[in-house]
């Protein structure tokens, strides 16, 4: 469930789904569960996270391997005049 802005230096909670951005992360869990023909199959874990209006404007999230998720700074895009 998602409380607040999941920048850790930002304690704005989480209150509209319209303000901000929400980004949703889907993965396998390792977990093979059976279905009702005997066939297996894999489990996946689906996680949310929002960063608020603020951040969103000046951040993104990223996954990296061996840490999570992490907030990191967004790509600057130049507009032709």
């Amino acid at each position: 469930m998602v409380s607040k802005c999941a920048n850790p230096a930002c304690s704005t909670p989480f209150l509209y789904f319209h303000q901000g951005k929400l980004f949703r992360r889907e993965s396998a869990a390792g977990i093979e569960a059976a279905e009702g023909n005997g066939k297996k199959r894999a489990m996946r874990n689906i996680e949310f996270f929002w960063l608020c209006n603020d951040c969103a404007d000046k951040m993104t999230l990223t996954f990296e391997e061996g840490v999570g998720i992490a907030v990191r700074p967004r790509a600057v895009t130049e507009t032709a005049a």
